[in-house]
């Protein structure tokens, strides 16, 4: 039997071919999509889903959630992806409509429903942590939870201490690294350097001449510019579809380790920040108070470092063709 997955999204430009790589692929049966307020508001963000679902022919049912973070106003990412999230180029509106059930209830019940099922989160977690506070035994029958997020041991993109996923909602993102979910944090740092699409990778992927490759492009059109202008890199730079093919399969990461992860709440400076105790050093004297949370919890974070970067992107060009 396939895989089961539950995917939690902001869907704009990157997600959306996430979603694309986890549709079209035969290993693994989604079961639901989630979506929440991030990279786009949050009935956008349904909207978008259930655009690239339609793309590759999938009636995936999608749940709307969170309209804004737990305590803070919601701040999107519209500068980086457009106002829609897909560059702005005018797709056409879907042909179904989200589920009447929230997302956190969709959540619980699909967890539920499928006690160890493999959820990738691509957005802020806010629908996560909704969940985890109505029914915290739900972490416990996850198999993995696959978090694209975070800025382990290197800078943000969204201020100099953090990404934007866990700054757009860092008390959720508190509430989750807590929890006991099998965490394995993708941090954004995965899809820089030789992991952006250069422009052969681009030429290459519009060769395929599928509708889904040339989407896939085109709707990063405006991102594609925003991380020139953020980095100084050239090419198309892809957290979500990086964190979706190591949820498909892990094997392409080359290096990992497993820590305690907290997430900075309360600070300005490094709101969002998530902060990997790398040296494992938490349980020192000098820091077990300020580390007393986890460490009464004791649940660690698999934290990736590095990945294949060739495997990556073949993963992306099967997804594509």
């Amino acid at each position: 039997m396939n895989r089961p997955f539950l995917i939690d999204t902001d869907t704009a430009s990157d997600d959306a071919v996430a979603l694309i790589m986890a549709l079209r692929s035969r290993e693994i049966h989604v079961l639901a999509i989630t979506t929440v307020a991030g990279n786009v508001d949050v009935h956008q963000a349904s909207r978008n889903a259930l655009y690239t679902a339609e793309l590759c022919d999938s009636n995936v049912p999608v749940f709307t959630g969170a309209q804004r973070p737990l305590k803070r106003p919601h701040l999107d990412a519209s500068w980086f992806h457009g106002q829609d999230g897909l560059g702005d180029h005018g797709y056409p509106p879907p042909r179904r409509a989200p589920e009447s059930k929230t997302a956190s209830d969709a959540i619980i019940e699909t967890i539920e429903a499928h006690p160890g099922l493999e959820m990738v989160t691509l957005g802020p977690l806010t629908n996560v942590g909704l969940a985890l506070q109505k029914n915290p035994g739900i972490a416990a029958k996850v198999g993995r939870c696959v978090v694209m997020g975070g800025a382990p041991c290197c800078e943000g993109n969204v201020t100099p201490a953090a990404e934007y996923n866990i700054w757009c909602d860092p008390e959720a993102a508190r509430i989750v690294v807590r929890s006991g979910l099998p965490i394995e944090l993708v941090g954004w740092h995965l899809c820089r350097g030789d992991a952006v699409l250069n422009p052969a990778d681009i030429r290459h992927i519009l060769s395929f001449g599928t509708p889904v490759a040339k989407f896939a492009i085109e709707c990063n059109s405006r991102a594609q510019k925003a991380f020139l202008k953020q980095s100084g890199e050239h090419g198309i730079s892809l957290p979500d579809p990086v964190a979706m093919a190591i949820a498909l399969d892990a094997s392409i990461v080359t290096s990992h380790s497993q820590h305690l992860v907290e997430v900075e709440s309360e600070s300005e400076l490094t709101r969002g920040m998530t902060v990997v105790d790398r040296l494992n050093v938490a349980h020192d004297e000098r820091n077990r108070d300020v580390w007393a949370a986890q460490l009464a919890h004791g649940h660690k974070a698999k934290v990736f470092w590095t990945i294949d970067n060739a495997r990556w992107k073949q993963a992306l060009y099967a997804a594509l063709r």
